[in-house]
């Protein structure tokens, strides 16, 4: 008995691996990486060097607009759709109504 072709080629080796391919024991993790350290009391210190932080750019100036309105209010009562309140195409009618068009 023999292995498959890709097994036996290279090709196997380039392929990432999953649980089915190693023993157990194996955890492939999220990539999330560590923000700290575990103490020897079970305790956790964050260390802030290793803790990510995102740059914004300033937003003045920005033209673009959210898709939801600022002035959309909470809907209490009868619906004509099946969906109720989450039907696609009462949403974008309302909000059609209240912002215009883009």
């Amino acid at each position: 008995m023999q292995p498959t072709r890709v097994l036996q080629g290279l090709r196997y080796r380039k392929l990432r691996l999953t649980t089915k391919d190693v023993n157990k024991g194996f955890y492939k993790g999220t990539g999330t990486g560590s923000m700290g350290r575990h103490t020897n009391k079970g305790g956790y210190i964050i260390e802030w060097s290793k803790v990510r932080t995102y740059v914004v750019p300033s937003l003045e100036g920005f033209k673009l607009t959210p898709f939801v309105s600022k002035n959309v209010r909470k809907l209490y009562g009868h619906y004509d759709d099946a969906e109720g309140p989450r039907s696609p195409s009462a949403y974008l009618a309302r909000w059609k109504s209240e912002n215009g068009f883009d």
